[in-house]
């Protein structure tokens, strides 16, 4: 996420802006380490219980709307991840895995998707909480540093024109052809690229914090009213979870699109904050 500024113009065609701002860069930096120790110590939490419940409580005699686990069918043993009365078989990958020496194991979660790589709630929530106080004021300091610098009102702000229904529809027919801009319409974050970087900014990050204290028995004697709120504990710990897959898939989509519009351009962008504009065809 940046800032789009004029900087010199190149030698060899096109113009060199600023992309990325300092703050932006390390911000990014630090994030892509945060948010892999939190995904990976919060899916070794998930292997305790590897089920998700809406309202106040669930336990094991509970219906959970999601449930990783393995069953025996007659002689056979696989692993299955269920939605609601959904069954989808996973066998090797989730519910029933064999780690690093070989052994199966009945555990939502392979060893190579978690931290600690063995089970051990304990260490799990050691780095989860570590971690989650980094994510939490990394992201108040950026958003800001982000309002004092204008980057959110320069960068991020949708215009009105830009919610119009014809430009949304024409940012995403672009973004399905993957015409990528440039010239002049590279400088700036195209509408679809605005909504998923405020809504990482302002509903998936903020809703990870939020969601993470109202699961906290802690949260009780200062903010109560915060998992009432949320429609009680374990709705927190389902909207929890959601929250971290919707970061994970905007990763996905994130890298796609990266990879697709040209790795190394971008990549040496983030590093140096610095990146060429392609000129437009004549």
């Amino acid at each position: 996420m940046a800032g789009t500024q004029t900087q010199e113009s190149g030698q060899d065609g096109g113009e060199v802006i600023l992309r990325h701002r300092l703050s932006t860069r390390l911000w990014h930096a630090l994030n892509a380490l945060t948010l892999l120790v939190l995904l990976m110590s919060g899916l070794m939490i998930f292997n305790a219980h590897p089920r998700l419940y809406w309202g106040e409580y669930g336990a094991n005699y509970d219906a959970p709307w999601l449930k990783v686990s393995s069953a025996r069918m007659g002689t056979r043993e696989f692993g299955f991840v269920q939605i609601a009365n959904s069954r989808v078989e996973t066998t090797g990958v989730l519910g029933l895995w064999e780690d690093q020496d070989g052994r199966q194991q009945r555990r939502a979660f392979p060893y190579w998707m978690t931290l600690p790589s063995r089970y051990s709630l304990a260490l799990a929530r050691i780095w989860h909480l570590a971690f989650a106080w980094v994510l939490a004021l990394g992201l108040l300091g950026y958003l800001l540093w982000s309002l004092v610098n204008g980057h959110l009102r320069r960068d991020i702000h949708i215009t009105r024109r830009e919610w119009h229904p014809r430009t949304l529809w024409q940012d995403v027919k672009a973004h399905a052809r993957l015409r990528f801009p440039k010239g002049e319409a590279a400088r700036h974050y195209s509408v679809l690229q605005k909504l998923a970087y405020a809504g990482v900014l302002f509903i998936l990050l903020p809703g990870m914090i939020a969601t993470g204290l109202a699961m906290s028995p802690g949260t009780d004697a200062w903010a109560p009213f915060l998992t009432q709120l949320v429609g009680g504990r374990q709705t927190a710990r389902s909207l929890h979870f959601l929250f971290a897959f919707g970061l994970v898939l905007f990763f996905a989509v994130h890298m796609a699109m990266v990879v697709l519009a040209g790795p190394l351009k971008h990549l040496r962008a983030i590093v140096t904050g610095r990146m060429r504009l392609e000129e437009e065809a004549s």
